[in-house]
């Protein structure tokens, strides 16, 4: 192994698996930190843990364990993958993290870049933005778990790190790799680098050559298959033609209207905390109801962050996301028996909750979806696990549509 990554939720992960093996890198997605050695022909292991919004004990000791496992595989180069978003707590758990992963390995100074351009997040004097408006204006102030309103990565990571926090600007890393290793080399701590379009990724990537820990989005990865002599190439998928049904926890803009949009197509049945909570949403009653339907449906939660922050008034943050969340898990296990094999899954902390009840341990990366999403397959059950902000509006009718086809 050449490449570990260990990814703070589970759509993170898919999102960084599929990058590495568009350049080229063979690679598994791991449910979890492995209890056996990892195939030896792998180039790269992504760990998929939900650390976000985990205590920050669990956090840490899970992300470590994630990194021994991945160092005793062969990896050389660790990535610490969070959110393009670079969304967590008020109180962490990205720095925190990374402090204790760069103690562990012994690491001085640490390159950190959530830049994902392709998906119009963009970094500037160290402010991340969200296509053409600052983070903090771009829906992220609402999130119910992780609401980020303050652009200003420095300010962020060092409210939760006790490392210096440093910068790499614009006009650095236009100057091509040797300049940021040179920037990087200069001095000690956490270091945020500009990144404004994928040459400025490739750029980062090319002064990472022996850097043994990084932090930032999937974008971080597009230049470092190079590094070790991998080229290009798209990998393989079989398709798969049965049933389907879309999943949606995420209460992004993005996914609100990718919800509103596929209402016009196919069947819906919403799931609210209240009913969750007081037993009123039947999983069984719904598995009946999603397997009633001729075309695949659409199962949600979505909905506006007014409702949302209701909810939470009434019930607690984490009461109605951990309810909300193990009603997935369960509807998504009683669906794979009754025989759905394609499952559309929007949300990081919902599609955690899907594959934790589906079982799987070991993802196989398949071709993209969307910009950040590929089709993941375990067993013989197609996936998409979607980060809430990603895809255009149409990506549920699309995501089944690509699934069925063979590449």
């Amino acid at each position: 192994m050449k490449i570990g990554v260990i990814a703070d939720d589970f759509t993170g992960a898919s999102d960084i698996a599929l990058t590495l093996a568009e350049a080229g890198m063979r690679v598994s997605q791991f449910i979890g930190v492995p209890d056996a050695a990892a195939d030896s022909a792998l180039d790269a292991g992504v760990i998929a843990l939900k650390s976000r919004t985990a205590p920050l004990a669990d956090a840490i000791a899970a992300s470590l364990a994630a990194c021994d496992w991945l160092l005793a595989q062969g990896a050389s180069q660790i990535i610490f993958k969070v959110c393009s978003t670079f969304d967590s707590t008020a109180k962490g758990n990205i720095g925190q993290v990374l402090d204790a992963l760069a103690d562990r390995m012994g690491v001085a100074t640490t390159l950190v870049c959530p830049a994902f351009p392709e998906n119009g997040r963009s970094v500037y004097q160290g402010h991340l933005f969200v296509n053409d408006v600052l983070l903090s204006q771009s829906g992220m102030q609402d999130h119910p778990l992780t609401p980020m309103t303050d652009p200003d990565l420095r300010r962020v990571l060092a409210a939760q790190s006790t490392r210096d926090v440093g910068h790499i600007s614009a006009q650095t890393v236009a100057k091509g790799g040797e300049a940021i290793k040179s920037a990087m080399t200069a001095t000690e701590g956490h270091l945020i680098v500009d990144a404004i379009q994928d040459s400025d990724l490739f750029d980062i990537g090319a002064a990472a050559i022996g850097a043994a820990l990084l932090c930032g989005g999937s974008g971080i990865a597009i230049g470092l298959p190079y590094n070790f002599g991998i080229a290009p190439s798209a990998p393989a998928w079989v398709g798969v033609s049965q049933r389907g049904v879309v999943l949606s926890g995420s209460c992004s803009r993005a996914t609100r209207a990718q919800v509103a949009a596929f209402q016009t197509l196919a069947p819906s049945y919403e799931v609210t905390a209240h009913a969750v909570i007081y037993g009123e949403a039947d999983v069984t009653k719904i598995a009946d109801w999603v397997m009633e339907k001729s075309t695949s449906p659409l199962v949600y939660s979505s909905a506006d962050p007014d409702v949302v922050r209701a909810a939470q008034t009434t019930f607690g943050q984490d009461a109605a996301a951990q309810a909300i969340e193990n009603m997935f898990a369960e509807l998504a296990a009683v669906l794979a028996q009754r025989g759905i094999k394609r499952m559309v899954v929007a949300g990081g902390e919902t599609s955690g909750a899907v594959v934790s009840g589906l079982g799987a341990k070991v993802l196989e990366i398949g071709p993209r979806l969307a910009a950040g999403v590929p089709v993941v397959r375990f067993g013989d059950m197609a996936l998409a696990l979607k980060s809430g902000n990603f895809g255009d509006t149409n990506f549920f009718a699309e995501a089944l549509g690509k699934m069925e086809q063979s590449q």
